[in-house]
């Protein structure tokens, strides 16, 4: 289970990273699976109906730090969304335009996250895939951002085998051009939270000055004024998220929703 500073990270960076937690056995399985691809399954599909027991994709959401991560964040017994296996050969094509995996979302008290599995290394020259932290509650369609080339405080990931990167679905990315000597191989699963997305962390730590200090944390490519409300869209999302509608950053959600009934004397 994931804590309340690494849920708070999580609402900030809109990303949870989890370096080589999947075993070796299981990693050196994968590219063969992946190879050969893994079957499409209905929208709304539960876990346990898409993918069979003793199957990859099974065993990968049932490593511990794996399912610690998504119970945190989306509940028990999630729905897929949607799967797909990447894969890039080796001085294939051009990078994919930067994009978030969703239509303009709304939603300030949900999201759905995104799963990325990395089986093998990925090293700089194989690209791997780019993300602009802190842009998921950004309100954008789809590849509005695909005219970006380059923006500051842009991630690019390395990471060695075995690792899982976790998105809120709003999160800008794009995987980029493979200019390694191997194909690159990447499987993603969406899933769709079936309960309240509340309070569902090791909430021990939820008083800890460490929630508040992730909260604040500011990315290079913020604006002046319209970081702002990037800080203020993540109150929102915390309050949703714990049940707490007194929690604020500086007053900022405070002072918008106030709306007294009692009548003046």
């Amino acid at each position: 289970m994931l804590t309340s500073a690494q849920m708070a990270r999580f609402v900030a960076h809109g990303f949870l990273r989890l370096d080589a937690v999947v075993p070796d056995d299981l990693n050196e399985r994968a590219v063969d699976v992946l190879t050969a691809g893994i079957p499409a399954v209905p929208y709304g599909t539960p876990v346990a109906e898409a993918f069979p027991e003793g199957s990859l994709p099974r065993r990968l959401v049932a490593v511990p730090e794996v399912a610690g991560a998504l119970h945190s964040l989306v509940g028990p017994e999630p729905r897929i969304d949607h799967h797909a296996v990447h894969v890039r050969e080796p001085g294939q094509g051009s990078a994919q335009p930067l994009h978030g995996d969703a239509i303009i979302d709304v939603r300030p008290d949900a999201f759905d996250v995104q799963l990325m599995y990395y089986p093998r290394e990925v090293t700089l020259a194989a690209g791997g895939t780019l993300i602009v932290p802190g842009s998921h509650l950004r309100r954008t369609n789809e590849s509005d951002t695909g005219r970006y080339q380059n923006i500051r405080g842009q991630h690019r990931l390395t990471c060695p085998a075995g690792t899982v990167v976790i998105l809120h679905h709003g999160l800008w990315h794009g995987g980029r051009r493979n200019d390694g000597g191997e194909r690159r191989y990447m499987f993603k699963i969406r899933f769709n939270p079936t309960v309240r997305q509340r309070l569902l962390w090791d909430t021990r730590d939820l008083a800890d000055p460490a929630v508040a200090e992730e909260l604040r944390t500011q990315f290079p490519w913020y604006e002046q004024a319209t970081g702002r409300l990037e800080l203020h869209n993540r109150v929102r999302l915390w309050r949703a998220l714990t049940g707490d509608d007194t929690f604020d950053l500086d007053h900022w959600v405070t002072r918008v929703t106030n709306r007294p009934t009692r009548a003046a004397a």
